[in-house]
């Protein structure tokens, strides 16, 4: 039987919350991205924060019950203004494709869930007479079991007000870096745009930790998203080159993913396949794969 359901588009991300909630919620693990994301917007929006000029919008996939059976966001500010996925039956997401094609609105990317990215990105390929090209994989892990590492000297913290230049600057610096333990050439620009106004919002949320080493400097940072539907997404997670090598990004993340699931929460994170550094010390301190992703460009 093929799928039978409508596309709803959404421009207020609150309306979009009250629609897509309950398929949010059933998995909040796999829904992290857009969650915690369409919550932010909602509070910018509150809080009166300009939009920028980049689309911005979010969909849901209806079956003929009615019923919610995938969802997708356009959000980032950062060329090319991906779409990012989530799972949805294949003809929801060729619907998607033809829809974007209909409304004429230039895609240059699809990011999300394997297969529902590919079939978008190749559908829309299609009728645009282009082609796809990979750019990232991705994965994402869900915490099990903590084991946690031996502490190195030193101790974590959570970041101040005055911290907020320091950790911009690591934030901004954490692509590069990824980029480089991955082998590959440039970043994908995820953090383009990123400003101190942002990073101070993320402070004043108690989501962004320093380790400081015996003589008190700040020798690594960890950062996670605000919990949406029981569920916390650690980074980025950034050491300067000097630093690496000494077991602050395993200890820090290790007390991070505790914190949360001393409160009940359950912890999640992404990394990029290629860099065997990250899933290594992910992995060992009890993180396992749920999905994979990617990061696709459509042209």
């Amino acid at each position: 039987m093929r799928w039978v359901s409508s596309l709803e588009f959404y421009d207020d991300p609150s309306a979009f919350l009250d629609a897509a909630e309950p398929h949010l919620a059933a998995d909040p693990v796999l829904t992290t991205v857009i969650a915690s994301v369409t919550r932010r917007h909602v509070s910018d929006d509150a809080q009166g924060r300009p939009r920028g000029e980049h689309p911005r919008w979010w969909v849901a996939a209806r079956d003929a019950a009615g019923a919610v059976v995938g969802v997708a966001m356009r959000t980032a500010p950062f060329e090319p203004h991906p779409v990012y996925a989530l799972p949805m039956p294949d003809d929801a997401a060729r619907a998607l494709a033809r829809a974007l094609h209909d409304r004429e609105e230039p895609v240059g990317g699809i990011n999300g869930a394997l297969p529902t990215a590919q079939v978008i990105a190749d559908e829309l390929a299609l009728l645009r007479g282009q082609r796809v090209r990979v750019q990232e994989h991705t994965r994402l892990f869900e915490l099990g079991e903590l084991v946690a590492p031996p502490a190195p000297p030193g101790a974590l913290r959570v970041a101040t007000a005055a911290d907020a230049e320091l950790a911009l600057a690591w934030f901004l610096a954490f692509e590069s870096a990824a980029a480089e333990q991955a082998g590959r050439p440039g970043t994908h620009g995820m953090l383009d745009g990123f400003t101190l106004e942002d990073l101070r919002a993320r402070i004043d949320d108690g989501v962004i930790w320093f380790w400081e080493d015996e003589a008190g400097d700040r020798v690594h940072l960890t950062g996670a998203n605000p919990p949406a539907y029981g569920v916390a997404r650690v980074g980025p997670v950034y050491t300067p080159t000097a630093q690496r090598g000494r077991g602050y990004a395993s200890a820090a993340v290790a007390q991070v993913s505790r914190q949360y699931v001393e409160q009940g929460v359950r912890v999640c994170l992404f990394t990029d396949q290629a860099n065997p550094t990250s899933n290594a010390i992910y992995q060992a301190l009890g993180y396992r794969a749920v999905v994979d992703m990617v990061n696709l460009l459509v042209g």
